[in-house]
């Protein structure tokens, strides 16, 4: 960025609003893009869209939690116990706050948080490109996280937006060095989703590095004074992962204690109304056949699809997905983004596709990890305008045909 860039963005919140207005209205334009299609086929199948979007599957989860508090549960004939526990807090929370002062329902509330959270992660997610790369990739990342084939879901009373929400600026706090900041967004991203720790990670990693790296400057600054050197080596960026060493230590090490107690508090109180300690989350994840196996579910799951010649199909479709993941992680690493964006897209990758949950979630569970998306954002940025634009606008068109569709499907997205 340059110094005139700079200063406008820290001008104040009206200066970085005017900045980022170019990747909202085109947020706002491929969100109503894809809304305006679920209504479109949802009527044509007799369906709500609403409440597609506001009372079904993980939403409808959320509301009751909003209603009635922890506590509910369902027995499947084969034994399984699906709980509301496995759900976490935060977006509750907001239901039901926001419920309590309007005349909004539980659902309907949900359907407001959502929509406001998805713009504020695109805004973070302009902010954290726009700090990094500069604004015109700022504006294609945000474009790309639009236009992705299971983009609805930011629309849903979900958690995903709010999460994208909290980590995006917290990550943009961790590079600006706003430790304190930091360490509260991912407080709370931690009681939102328990993919939260890859916010908790990030935050610890920038600033462990940032610990190491004063050392580092201090011994230089020492080492120069005591030769007379007046052109002492200049301290790192935050761009380089992590803010200038001269940060106050106190607001680092807060964040970091800070940034885990979401997460923790959240499993530790599940563990004691369950009694069965710290390890009680993990039995209510397991009654919903959720897990941790490093992939071994998955990858069974994809081997079984060869099986037949429609499923070969699917599971090579499935294994272009991965490797394209994988690339764009590796292309992400060669170049060279800062240290929390990779730690925090890395922990969110292998957490989504190494756990044994619903496979058909997984494309879901990767839409946070928004820093995949930024080697096709500076792709898109060195393309003129109008070629980007249409590139942008055939694949939105897409993503919205995909999400009506998805939606309007027997499972849940």
């Amino acid at each position: 960025m340059t110094d005139l860039e700079t200063r406008a963005v820290s001008a104040g919140p009206l200066a970085a609003l005017r900045r980022a207005a170019p990747a909202l209205l085109g947020y706002a334009a491929v969100r109503a893009l894809g809304l305006l299609a679920l209504a479109l086929w949802s009527a044509a199948r007799g369906k709500s869209a609403y409440t597609l979007l506001t009372a079904r599957w993980d939403a409808l989860w959320y509301t009751r939690v909003a209603e009635g508090g922890y506590g509910y549960e369902v027995r499947l004939p084969n034994g399984d116990v699906h709980s509301n526990l496995a759900f976490f807090p935060l977006l509750p929370w907001l239901e039901r706050g926001l419920a309590a002062v309007s005349p909004l329902s539980y659902a309907d509330a949900g359907f407001v948080v959502a929509l406001l959270a998805s713009l504020a992660a695109a805004w973070g997610i302009f902010a954290v490109t726009d700090h990094v790369y500069g604004l015109r990739a700022g504006v294609c990342a945000v474009l790309v996280w639009a236009v992705l084939p299971v983009g609805i879901v930011q629309s849903m009373a979900y958690s995903e937006s709010l999460f994208t929400a909290l980590a995006a600026w917290s990550l943009y706090a961790v590079l600006t060095g706003r430790w304190l900041t930091a360490g509260t967004l991912a407080l709370l991203s931690g009681l939102t989703r328990p993919v939260g720790l890859a916010v908790v990670a990030a935050v610890w990693a920038a600033g462990v590095v940032s610990f190491l790296r004063r050392d580092s400057f201090g011994r230089e600054r020492s080492t120069a004074a005591a030769r007379g050197a007046l052109d002492t080596p200049h301290a790192p960026s935050a761009a380089d992962g992590g803010p200038h060493p001269g940060a106050p230590a106190w607001r680092r090490a807060l964040a970091m204690l800070l940034a885990p107690l979401g997460a923790a508090g959240y499993v530790l109180w599940v563990g004691h109304r369950t009694g069965k300690g710290p390890f009680g989350y993990l039995d209510v994840q397991a009654g919903w056949r959720n897990g941790f196996d490093g992939g071994y579910a998955f990858a069974r799951f994809v081997a079984d699809k060869f099986t037949s010649v429609p499923g070969a199909l699917a599971g090579v479709g499935l294994m272009v997905g991965v490797a394209l993941v994988v690339w764009l992680y590796v292309t992400c690493v060669r170049q060279r983004q800062p240290l929390p964006l990779l730690v925090y897209a890395g922990v969110v990758t292998v957490l989504a596709l190494c756990a044994s949950s619903y496979f058909g979630s997984k494309p879901r569970l990767l839409m946070p990890a928004f820093p995949l998306l930024l080697p096709l954002a500076l792709a898109l940025g060195r393309l003129r305008t109008r070629r980007s634009a249409l590139v942008l606008g055939g694949i939105a068109v897409a993503s919205a045909v995909y999400g009506a569709f998805w939606l309007n499907g027997s499972g849940p997205p």
